[in-house]
């Protein structure tokens, strides 16, 4: 009788661990779950909320707040908010700052997550998704790309017309490229001064690694992590230089420095321009310019083809409490919950749904269809950057886009030093930098 009356209260027991177990199960199940997601670009407060409305209307019981913080203080403060392990849950994540991040342990390995989501590649494009593996010097996913950046080369269509010459195309190799740039350097009103140039470019990296990588070349030797660039991307700096120094179809930088980057070739200044598709969302805007775009050309040891290029990302907390969710606003955010009125026009949604469907060909309207689908092209293409730890001081970017390797090319196109003891410099004061980051 005894044993019974045991076994009774024992079971008893038992019932009610199990009762209280799924109490505290579905207690958590209806608790609210909060996410915090931190961006860096005030004037997108509005859309963001929007965003946050339609994901919070689809996902009962998570809630999403939005931290927005300035550009120029968005870094410190994370950093900050990294020391006290207080990352958001979700971050924007610059792909200048994956590997550096990710090797500090600061972003989470999203492995895990990508291999327990089998239709992820169906809706986003892989190679985005894996130039971050790239550009972290990894085998693992640590970013969620939203939008892929990369460059192109802008042409006026109308100096073009004017000079006789037949329109860019992807196939263009260096020597007609050159040769267009030279027909199209004018001085219009013959008073001894260029009204109109072939090309323009400076040291900014979006100009010279564009066609370093279109010739298979390389800055970095990623064995020894030092600044030691190959023959190649030798050849394709001379190049370059000797449009300024040489064939005289490109300015000085300073001889432009009164106009903003940006503002030389939509002045009609030059007739030839490589840079960042986004450009793309401003030149739709200017009904007197007629322009278009191709690949840059390929360089004569370019070999297969690789585009240049790096997505703007979403990271996510290595300590979230709430990785599922997390996972799930990262990717509503990156294209799933996201209209293509909320991209920037050049830039490439990474998201298929926006980017294959028929409105994105005509963002910058009807007439810029081919342009367009390029960008679209261009989504699945093999993809490289030059990003490294350090990669903004090196290579002169945002408040030091005067010195490293920007100032080192402008320094030589403005005739201040001589290709060969700039590139020597270049060389010992870059790897000071690097040395830095890698012992």
């Amino acid at each position: 009788m005894k044993k019974i009356f045991l076994i009774a209260i024992v079971a008893l027991l038992c019932f009610s661990v199990f009762a209280q177990a799924q109490s505290e199960k579905a207690a958590a199940e209806t608790k609210d779950v909060t996410l915090e997601w931190w961006t860096w670009d005030p004037e997108m407060i509005e859309q963001n909320k929007s965003i946050i409305a339609a994901f919070e209307a689809q996902n009962p019981g998570v809630k999403v707040n939005n931290t927005i913080v300035d550009s120029k203080e968005y870094w410190t403060k994370l950093r900050i908010q990294a020391q006290q392990k207080r990352l958001p849950d979700v971050f924007t994540l610059s792909s200048g700052y994956i590997e550096e991040w990710a090797s500090e342990g600061l972003l989470r390995n999203l492995d895990d997550l990508v291999k327990n989501d089998p239709s992820l590649f169906e809706n986003f494009y892989q190679p985005i998704w894996d130039v971050t593996k790239s550009i972290a010097a990894s085998d693992h996913y640590y970013a969620i790309p939203f939008a892929l950046v990369n460059t192109v080369l802008y042409y006026n269509k109308d100096m073009f017309d004017q000079a006789g010459i037949a329109y860019p195309t992807d196939d263009w190799t260096w020597d007609q490229f050159l040769d267009a740039a030279k027909k199209l350097t004018v001085d219009k009103d013959n008073d001894g001064k260029i009204d109109q140039y072939g090309f323009w470019f400076y040291g900014r990296y979006a100009h010279a690694e564009s066609f370093v990588f279109a010739n298979n070349g390389s800055f970095v030797d990623r064995k020894t992590m030092r600044f030691a660039p190959d023959a190649n991307a030798q050849k394709a700096l001379r190049m370059l230089t000797d449009m300024v120094l040489v064939d005289k179809s490109a300015p000085a930088q300073q001889d432009m420095s009164a106009l903003k980057n940006q503002q030389v070739f939509p002045n009609g200044l030059c007739a030839m321009w490589v840079d960042g598709g986004w450009y793309i969302n401003d030149f739709k805007k200017k009904s007197d310019l007629n322009w278009g775009i191709v690949r840059v050309p390929q360089g004569p040891d370019g070999g297969k083809r690789v585009t240049y290029a790096w997505p703007d990302s979403y990271a996510l907390s290595p300590n979230t409490a709430h990785p599922e969710e997390a996972w799930k606003f990262a990717k509503f955010v990156a294209g799933e919950g996201l209209t293509l009125d909320q991209f920037m026009a050049g830039k490439i949604p990474a998201y298929k749904g926006l980017t294959e469907s028929e409105a994105f060909l005509t963002l910058a309207g009807e007439e810029h269809r081919a342009d367009m689908q390029l960008l679209k092209d261009m989504a699945s293409d093999e993809m490289t950057t030059s990003y490294t730890k350090g990669w903004s001081e090196w290579r002169g970017y945002g408040a030091a886009d005067s010195m490293g390797l920007n100032g080192t090319i402008d320094g030589i196109t403005n005739g201040k030093v001589t290709y060969d003891k700039a590139m020597a410099d270049a060389e010992t004061s870059i790897n000071k930098v690097l040395s830095r980051y890698y012992k």
